[in-house]
């Protein structure tokens, strides 16, 4: 198996919707953000798989060196194999590699956040960093692009908070700031005991009003000129959004299930906003 079939079979198992945005793209910048994704997925997995603490840093250890060894032409893992060719075409920053791995290491040392000023800090290394370097890989003639990407980031991680609320609460992790959830009288013992409450959900109401302005702010700074570039994005912010959608509907019923689209539905999406542009 080669290199970039690895990150293929990597990112289509996953059922990530960031999987239906690269269907669209060029072959060169799909092999890409393949490779990028694949390493997102398995740095993540470093931490989510590993049961020991030591063993999990070692690891993250181990992924600091090898963005290294990309660095000087050397690589030994697929995923970094795949990545290296990619890296000048496309101004993919070494730091921003490692402030990935730098937020997976936070899953280790910090499993509440005091205010949405330190969960945001959390967002950017794990999901705002990812986003300028797929904005990177999709195309931008316009510094204000990485801000939108940026932003985009944001309300992708924002989103998957709110989704996966009751899943992280069962591996001892709350995202939802702890002066917020005070603000609402939920208690830590609510989220953990799946306690789903008319306090809880306007707890949720409050995050899930605030991704939306995420969205709003994103795609407001997104100049015209990279629209077209920047599609996989907005296909992926268009089934982010319906998910989004979906939980509100349903009463933010997250706590004990993980409320998803179907492969048939994101699709759909995926299809409808890369023919509008």
């Amino acid at each position: 198996m080669s290199p970039d079939e690895y990150c293929q079979q990597k990112a289509a198992q996953s059922g990530s919707s960031f999987y239906y945005s690269f269907l669209f793209l060029p072959p060169e910048r799909r092999r890409a953000i393949t490779a990028l994704y694949a390493f997102c997925r398995e740095v993540d997995d470093t931490v989510d798989d590993c049961t020991d603490v030591s063993v999990a840093r070692a690891k993250l250890a181990w992924w600091r060196t090898e963005i290294g060894t990309m660095i000087n032409g050397t690589p030994t893992h697929p995923v970094t194999k795949a990545l290296q060719p990619h890296l000048e075409t496309y101004s993919l920053e070494i730091t921003h590699l490692l402030a990935i791995v730098d937020g997976m290491e936070m899953d280790l040392d910090q499993t509440r956040y005091l205010d949405f000023a330190g969960l945001r800090k959390y967002c950017w290394h794990v999901a705002s960093v990812v986003g300028i370097l797929s904005a990177r890989i999709f195309g931008v003639t316009d510094v204000r692009t990485l801000e939108y990407a940026e932003k985009l980031g944001l309300a992708f991680q924002l989103t998957n908070i709110i989704r996966d609320v009751g899943e992280d609460a069962r591996k001892g992790r709350i995202y939802l700031p702890v002066n917020e959830l005070q603000q609402f009288g939920v208690t830590a013992a609510d989220i953990l005991n799946a306690q789903h409450t008319e306090n809880f959900v306007k707890l949720m109401q409050f995050q899930a009003e605030r991704a939306q302005h995420c969205y709003d702010e994103a795609l407001s700074l997104l100049p015209k000129q990279d629209r077209r570039a920047q599609r996989p994005g907005l296909i992926m912010a268009s089934i982010y959004r319906a998910l989004l959608n979906e939980i509100e509907r349903d009463g933010f019923h997250v706590l004990n299930q993980r409320i998803s689209l179907t492969p048939i539905r994101k699709l759909w999406l995926a299809w409808i906003t890369y023919v509008r542009g």
